[in-house]
C-alpha cells in the first residue's frame, strides 16, 4: 500500500485559490519553461522548466487514485470525466450527482460516509501506489484524522492577500507538526517541497 499525501500550489500567504476558486497567477509555473507535460483529458499541456518537470513526473507517476471534495468536483465539472492525471477519482460528498455523465465517468466514485471511507476506497483502487488528496476541506479532515503521511507544496512567489487556505482552521484548535522537508526542488516560479507528517508518537 502506498502513502496518503496531499499536494497543492500555495501562495506565500498560504492560499491555494481566491475565494471564487480562480487561481490568478498561482499556476504561472505550469508554463514557465520549455519542457512539455502532456495531460490526459481536455486539460492543455504544460510547459515547465526542467527541474519542475522532473519533480512533477515523479509525483504524478506515483499516484494511483485521487480524493477530492464535492466543491472541486463541481467547479471542474468532474474534469469532464477524465482527470489530467488519468487516475480514478473518489469524491467526498453528502449527495452524489444523479445527472452527471461523461465518457470515463465510470472511473469516478462517490462516497457519502466521510473522508476516512473515501481514503480507504482510494487505497483499494490505487493498490501499491499513492493516494493523493486535494488541498482544502478534504486535506484538513484527513490531517485531523491522522490519515496523511505527507504534505507536498508547490510554493510560488505570490501573495494573494485573501482566498482559500491550504488547510484552514482545525476543528479541535490543535496545532499539527510536520517534519523537515524530505524534498526541496527549486524551479522557475515555484519551489517544490515535501514534508512528512509527524505522528503523535513522533514517527
Amino acid at each position: 500500500m502506498g502513502r496518503v499525501i496531499t499536494s497543492a500550489t500555495m501562495s506565500l500567504d498560504g492560499f491555494i485559490a481566491y475565494n471564487d476558486h480562480t487561481v490568478g497567477p498561482l499556476f504561472d509555473w505550469y508554463d514557465a519553461g520549455d519542457v512539455e507535460i502532456v495531460n490526459a483529458g481536455e486539460t492543455p499541456s504544460f510547459s515547465m522548466d526542467a527541474a519542475s518537470a522532473d519533480y512533477w513526473r515523479e509525483l504524478v507517476g506515483s499516484i494511483g487514485a485521487l480524493v477530492v471534495g464535492r466543491r472541486l468536483f463541481d467547479v471542474t465539472d468532474g474534469w469532464k470525466g477524465v482527470h489530467p492525471f488519468d487516475v480514478p477519482i473518489v469524491v467526498v460528498t453528502h449527495e452524489p450527482p444523479t445527472d452527471w455523465s461523461y465518457p470515463g465517468s465510470g472511473n469516478f466514485h462517490f462516497v457519502t460516509d466521510g473522508v476516512g471511507a473515501a481514503v480507504r476506497l482510494a487505497q483499494s483502487v490505487a493498490g501499491d501506489r499513492d493516494v493523493c488528496l486535494a488541498a482544502g476541506f478534504v486535506a484538513r479532515q484527513a490531517l485531523e484524522a491522522g490519515l496523511l503521511d505527507e504534505v507536498a507544496v508547490d510554493l510560488v512567489p505570490v501573495v494573494l492577500g485573501t482566498g482559500r487556505p491550504y488547510f484552514g482552521a482545525f476543528g479541535d484548535g490543535a496545532t499539527r507538526l510536520l517534519g523537515d522537508p524530505t524534498v526541496v526542488v527549486r524551479g522557475t516560479r515555484a519551489t517544490h517541497l515535501r514534508f512528512p507528517v509527524l505522528r503523535e508518537d513522533g514517527a
